[in-house]
């Protein structure tokens, strides 16, 4: 989404995006040497965070786990890691041909099976998979239209996904695949965009998938913030707006449902100047309507994740189930992470983590956050 915005407020942010995509760019990072804990004061136990070694210098800005051993992660230079032992080690790679791209999404299937997504104008979006552990990578779509830009992707099953873009003459170009190889425009689904709208391809988390057939579109840079939601795989969409900010530089960055009724939205503004924002709000209804939160203490969000087994996206709109607690909620972005135990009522710093763009949870307790200078932070929630 950086190509739409306004000439000042893009060279900040190119500006910053060259500062952080240094390899030695955040200056937590020697603090994070051994494992560090969370010192914000909490009614709940905070997360312990250990360091893990990606073997890449290259920026990383996405994160899907397939369970707590089986973890992918993408970035810039065409980058992706990945590892089976749940990131004692990691293996990365460059995918042939992309050496300039920048992932910015990655799914995960299996240790053998992901999807990635690259973003940029014209056929630098493209989508990649492998079957073989990343051996070899196949290309299976790339954007031809010039004025095109994709921002993310998210999978219901290992071969159904959904792939969404900024309009394009008020025309969202979204993408849709059935069989995990081609990619059908669904475009003509979708509600007519605002001037300007698209999404921000800050940590491909952009859309969110649930059960076997919902999916939620999180929106910025038009004149309001929208989710755009589908209840039957993408055949019809309705358009909601929501209350945090909507501008050329401003919008929703993150979506994520934890059932077909509750989920969690956070964003902010690009503009280093913004008045003060909020920046999360929450849905109990399936993304209709959205209230705000207390505002996460870390500026513009660019990820989130609800911390939650990936096998929890059952079709009952009643969570959380067996009467348990709605499950925590952490937030990151350049300036920070902060993590909730209540959905985002209150939220507690995670002291000297900056520069992670993005975070994934393989289940309640484990999960990971990247960033800058391939920088990857286990996170460790202690057992109830």
């Amino acid at each position: 989404m950086l190509r739409h915005l306004p000439p000042a407020v893009m060279a900040a942010a190119l500006v910053a995006a060259a500062t952080l995509g240094c390899s030695n760019e955040s200056p937590a990072q020697s603090s994070q040497a051994s494992s560090v804990s969370a010192l914000r004061s909490s009614t709940a136990a905070p997360p312990t965070l250990t360091p893990q070694a990606s073997h890449t210098n290259n920026g990383l800005i996405a994160v899907s786990p397939v369970n707590s051993r089986v973890v992918w992660v993408s970035g810039r230079g065409g980058t992706y890691a990945v590892t089976t032992d749940g990131g004692s080690t990691w293996r990365p790679g460059v995918v042939p041909g992309a050496e300039t791209l920048q992932f910015r999404d990655v799914e995960g299937v299996s240790d053998k099976v992901a999807y990635l997504m690259s973003i940029g104008t014209g056929t630098d979006s493209r989508v990649y998979k492998t079957v073989n552990s990343g051996a070899t990578w196949s290309l299976q779509f790339t954007n031809q239209d010039p004025d095109g830009f994709y921002d993310c992707f998210a999978f219901w099953t290992s071969k159904r996904g959904i792939l969404f873009g900024d309009s394009v003459k008020g025309r969202f170009p979204a993408r849709r695949t059935t069989d995990g190889r081609t990619w059908i425009d669904i475009g003509n689904n979708l509600p007519p965009a605002l001037p300007g709208e698209g999404g921000f391809a800050s940590s491909g988390t952009c859309v969110a998938t649930q059960g076997e057939k919902r999916a939620w579109i999180a929106t910025g840079a038009g004149e309001r913030a929208r989710i755009l939601a589908t209840g039957d795989g993408g055949d019809t969409w309705a358009a909601h707006d929501t209350p945090l900010r909507g501008s050329p530089t401003a919008g929703i960055f993150s979506v994520e449902f934890r059932d077909g009724s509750h989920g969690i939205i956070g964003g902010g503004d690009l503009d280093p100047v913004a008045p003060p924002f909020d920046n999360v709000a929450r849905s109990d209804d399936g993304g209709r309507t959205w209230h705000t939160t207390a505002r996460a203490p870390i500026g513009t969000v660019y990820g989130l994740a609800y911390a939650r087994d990936r096998g929890d996206d059952e079709e009952d709109d009643h969570a959380p189930q067996d009467g348990r607690s709605p499950p925590k909620v952490l937030v990151s972005g350049p300036a920070g992470a902060a993590w909730s135990a209540n959905e985002g009522d209150t939220w507690q710093t995670l002291e000297g983590v900056s520069g992670f763009w993005a975070v994934g949870f393989a289940n309640e307790r484990t999960g990971w956050l990247v960033g800058t200078g391939g920088r990857v932070l286990q996170v460790k929630f202690p057992n109830h």
